[in-house]
């Protein structure tokens, strides 16, 4: 998955723009603007790596004498006191973004450490975890790439991507049985519908509706398991709504094809990082 340049440079460059303002009191005034350093970027926990590239690229656009050597690569697994990589510029550029660079970075490989530790959890079950569109305003994009590099799959991008019926959907369009109707006679081939869906009453009307995809949400483990066997193969089961890692693997076993985790992107720790100067 490669994220176009234009769109990681408009993210990197609005988040410099709010950090840097004009001025840095502190290294403008301090570092003359001839000065040169080499730094690092090291591990302070295990996990897996992601969003290098995007740490990499604010320097670069700050400094176009920013030179790199990288030592790990997104996806891969690292462990505390790993070298990741070691870069030289100039020393005022490489303090005004140290902290942006490292904001991405960080967060990125939290996601990805999050999202790896839930695919290990349902191994040997039929289940596949997804993230979903739970996400940080402009950080959409990074966000679900870390979740792919953490070894999970994306949801719906935006809107567009699929017509999710959610509970304030179908009370506005009538029902389980008319939203999905009404969609049908719009809605292009290539366009899935999925309906959310709280009890086994609900479920069977979206089977009988024609759902593409069944969304068991905030259901108990046994009711899954009853939901699944009624679909019986005839739509997607997505599992959603108050799973926690303590929970996941339990919940792998019910038999769903997919678990949606909205924690993965709305409440993930930052993995532990540091920038380093060489001195």
């Amino acid at each position: 998955m490669n994220l176009p340049q234009f769109y990681v440079d408009d993210i990197i460059t609005r988040a410099l723009k709010e950090d840097i303002n004009y001025i840095d009191v502190a290294s403008d005034y301090l570092i003359p603007d001839t000065q040169r350093d080499a730094a690092y970027f090291i591990a302070k926990a295990d996990g897996v790596l992601c969003g290098l590239s995007v740490a990499l690229r604010t320097f670069e656009l700050l400094d176009d004498t920013f030179t790199a050597k990288v030592y790990k690569q997104d996806g891969d697994k690292i462990q505390k006191g790993d070298l990741i990589a070691e870069f030289s510029g100039k020393t005022v550029l490489l303090l005004k973004g140290e902290r942006t660079a490292l904001n991405l970075l960080q967060h990125m490989s939290g996601i990805a450490t999050a999202t790896a530790k839930a695919v290990d959890l349902v191994k040997g079950t039929n289940a596949q975890i997804t993230d979903t569109r739970k996400t940080l305003p402009a950080m959409r994009a990074l966000q679900k790439y870390a979740v792919v590099c953490g070894g999970g799959k994306n949801h719906r991008f935006n809107l567009s991507d699929g017509a999710m019926l959610k509970d304030n959907h179908i009370d506005a369009g009538g029902g389980i049985t008319n939203a999905v109707a009404a969609l049908r006679g719009k809605l292009g081939h290539m366009v899935k519908i999925e309906v959310e869906t709280r009890n086994l009453e609900e479920v069977r009307e979206a089977v009988a509706a024609g759902a593409d995809i069944i969304m068991l949400d905030n259901m108990s483990n046994e009711m899954m398991r009853e939901a699944v066997c009624v679909i019986d193969g005839k739509a997607k089961t997505e599992a959603s709504g108050g799973i926690t890692l303590e929970t996941l693997a339990e919940t792998a076993k019910t038999g769903v094809d997919i678990i949606s985790l909205g924690a993965l992107t709305h409440s993930v720790h930052a993995f532990d990082i540091s920038m380093r100067m060489k001195k």
